[in-house]
């Protein structure tokens, strides 16, 4: 069975940090590229930040500079640190998991909240 947990999520002040952790079980994930995703009530999920099972990574503009993704292959962990949060990055955060090989795998989390306000 796949589960993927997210954790770390939580009510921070504007300027502050927040280390989110995705926890998989149930696949091979050195070979999934892993994502954080987002929504904000009202608004669409969208892509925060991917890191590939080689280890590239990309970023959402609204959060490069102040957010990193990164993995730990041995935990089967993924992480996200998210540093001088805006009242903006308000939403919940999902984790996905993808593997694409004949056909296309997808896991999702069941997400965390994350909350900045003053």
């Amino acid at each position: 069975q796949v589960q993927l947990e997210e954790s770390g999520g939580g009510l921070v002040q504007p300027g502050g940090s927040l280390r989110l952790s995705c926890a998989a079980s149930g696949i091979r994930f050195s070979i999934y590229s892993m994502a954080w995703y987002r929504q904000a009530p009202g608004k669409q999920r969208e892509l925060v930040a991917v890191i590939t099972s080689g280890g590239s990574t990309d970023y959402a503009v609204s959060v490069k500079a102040r957010f990193t993704i990164s993995r730990d292959n041995a935990k089967n962990t993924m992480y996200l640190q998210m540093n001088s949060l805006k009242p903006e990055d308000t939403a919940v955060y999902y984790c996905n998991a993808v593997y694409t090989g004949y056909s296309t795998t997808s896991y999702w989390g069941l997400g965390t909240q994350v909350t900045v306000s003053s």
